[in-house]
């Protein structure tokens, strides 16, 4: 009955189109009146809430969207776009690689895939396309790039998910470091093929080593915060937390000081802005934590745990089953809700069948990733239509090469552990 009542609430309020966080909230309550001698009181419900947000890591998921839209608006991205664009912007379809070169460095900012969008796509698309580029094409190439927003590190999605399991976050930063530069290589693959299969131009202009010199100059303070953010956290003299903050603080000093792009009047609209932001990922943590907390106490957790260990399945084939799982999931939930829902349900499983945690933390982060990319509900693809004017089709209908080489990149992950042990 208590299983009934949880997930057929919860089924019925998104069908009513009840956002997540309220959703998981509700569903909690229909359980505690309506179940049956389940002698559980509402009081405990704000204890859960609260409790779920009492822990210094999600403190960075703050920071770092505060962090990123500094960056966004105080010239520092604008500035690392530039010196990629002196590097590999002479040879045919070299906008395309900047493109996908600029989203990576951009991820190792800010941490989200939709704000990897926008902050690239406003400086880069319109110029692409006056070039000559197909519209579609870079729409879609800028909806899976920015997909390397929270597999490239800091990521949102991985501390999320860290303090969820317990995982250690500075591992799981460093396995998607390696995973985010094998898929960034993928795509500059696909790039390199239909840049001569549909002919895209190349910039006439050549750059000399003066000018890539001058432009790396001119980028230092900007290409100094990844190397802060993640130096700080990989040498252990910062964790997570702290070096969002450190990047908060460095972000506006360049910004500031040094590119002078921003002013005091520019600060109220992006504190507003990355409060709001903020706001929605912390509220569907702290509902999701009393859900988990239910699901947990009416003891369904372990009779799944036991269902599965019945089941005598190796961890192969339990990863691919829960990759598919997330990835239906993802057509129609938001990553951080999708995280913040069901790995307190699958990672009980995924340790009964000895899954390794940081392997499974990957899959859930790409998994996410490639939902912002799937209709209907696909963030990236919201995010770039708002910045080309383009329809959903067309955008989908752009992306399409190089949603399969980021999906392929994803199943090797999941098929093949030591993409991500590699790199610990």
């Amino acid at each position: 009955m208590v299983t009934a009542l949880l997930f057929g609430g919860m089924v019925l309020f998104l069908a009513m189109g009840v956002p997540i966080s309220f959703t998981l909230g509700a569903a909690v309550m229909v359980t505690i009146f309506l179940a049956p001698d389940f002698m559980v009181t509402p009081g405990i419900i704000p204890q859960r809430i609260f409790g779920g947000l009492e822990s210094t890591s999600i403190m960075a998921i703050a920071f770092f969207i505060l962090a990123g839209n500094i960056m966004t608006k105080g010239g520092i991205s604008s500035c690392i776009v530039d010196f990629c664009n002196s590097i590999i912007g002479n040879i045919r379809g070299g906008m395309s690689f900047v493109l996908v070169l600029a989203c990576a460095f951009f991820a190792a900012l800010s941490g989200s895939a939709p704000a990897t969008v926008v902050a690239i796509g406003v400086m880069l698309y319109a110029d692409m396309v006056k070039l000559g580029y197909p519209k579609e094409r870079v729409a879609g190439l800028l909806v899976v790039s920015g997909g390397l927003g929270p597999v490239i590190p800091p990521s949102i999605i991985m501390i999320v998910y860290g303090t969820i399991t317990g995982a250690s976050i500075s591992k799981m930063f460093k396995a998607g470091l390696g995973i985010g530069i094998l898929i960034m290589a993928i795509l500059m693959v696909v790039c390199f093929i239909y840049s001569h299969k549909e002919k895209w131009p190349k910039n006439a202009k050549r750059v000399s080593l003066k000018d890539i010199g001058a432009s790396f100059i001119h980028a230092i303070p900007a290409l100094l915060l990844p190397a802060i953010i993640l130096g700080g956290i990989y040498s252990g003299i910062m964790t997570p937390t702290e070096s969002a903050s450190v990047a908060v603080v460095w972000s506006l000093v360049v910004s500031f000081f040094v590119y002078k792009e921003m002013t005091i009047k520019d600060l109220w609209p992006i504190f507003l802005e990355s409060a709001k932001g903020s706001a929605m990922i912390l509220f569907i943590i702290a509902t999701s934590t009393a859900f988990s907390w239910i699901f947990a106490y009416s003891g369904i957790s372990g009779d799944m745990v036991d269902f599965i260990r019945s089941l005598n399945l190796n961890p192969t084939l339990f990863c691919v089953l829960v990759a598919l799982l997330l990835l239906a999931f993802g057509t129609f939930l938001e990553g951080t809700a999708i995280c913040v829902l069901l790995v307190p349900i699958l990672w009980p499983l995924a340790h009964v069948v000895g899954v390794d945690i940081i392997h499974f933390g990957m899959i859930v982060c790409i998994a996410n990733v490639v939902g912002t990319m799937t209709p209907p509900v696909a963030v990236n693809i919201f995010a770039a239509a708002s910045v080309t004017k383009l329809d959903m089709g067309k955008i989908v209908s752009g992306e399409i090469p190089f949603f399969i080489g980021y999906v392929a990149v994803y199943f090797a992950v999941v098929l093949f552990p030591v993409f991500t042990t590699l790199f610990l």
